[in-house]
């Protein structure tokens, strides 16, 4: 299915995306974080370990991340909603916006690494890149179908199904049982 590297860049892509884009989380309304705390925000979507970028987020580079989450976010919407062209056109769009590229690099001592951006790229433009060319190879690799919206009321965060059987509906535990709770208090009505 998606190897290590492309399963971090999703992870990181959907924690870039949930945290940086208004909605619904787990039956609530969820207000993305505004101006001064938009920083740590990031930092806890994309912890300093995950990524080799240079780490200064201003609020320049905070304004590209919050954009390219809305539109990483359309492109889930568009899969979930069984709209491939949408979801293609749209990975498309950011692509060329982020100008992602594949890249062999090396770290020091350490092996070749593929990465999807300039090596003088900010944190901002080389993450999107990243998370763009994964969810590129999700959309074009016959993967698309594990990108999903959740499906519990009330909640729209997403998520990337790597179960085996491709049979996740949900964001997290917590939804997948608000669901199956409020099912079964519907089935113990009289009616």
């Amino acid at each position: 299915m998606f190897d290590s590297h492309l399963a971090l860049l999703l992870d990181q892509a959907v924690a870039l995306v949930n945290t940086l884009t208004d909605g619904h989380a787990r039956g609530r309304p969820y207000t993305a974080p505004r101006g001064a705390d938009l920083a740590d925000a990031v930092d806890t979507a994309i912890p300093r370990t995950a990524s080799s970028l240079p780490r200064a987020i201003d609020a320049e580079q905070a304004a590209y991340l919050t954009e390219t989450a809305g539109r990483m976010r359309e492109v889930f919407q568009a899969v979930q909603d069984d709209r491939p062209d949408a979801a293609a056109t749209t990975v498309n769009d950011l692509l060329r916006d982020t100008g992602a590229r594949p890249r062999l690099d090396r770290s020091e001592a350490g092996p070749w690494q593929l990465h999807f951006h300039g090596p003088d790229d900010s944190f901002a433009a080389g993450s999107s890149a990243s998370c763009t060319t994964a969810l590129a190879l999700a959309v074009g690799g016959g993967l698309a179908g594990r990108l999903g919206v959740c499906r519990a009321e009330r909640c729209d965060r997403v998520y990337v199904d790597t179960s085996r059987n491709a049979a996740r509906h949900f964001c997290s535990t917590a939804c997948q049982n608000r669901t199956k709770a409020a099912a079964f208090r519907a089935r113990q009505q009289p009616g």
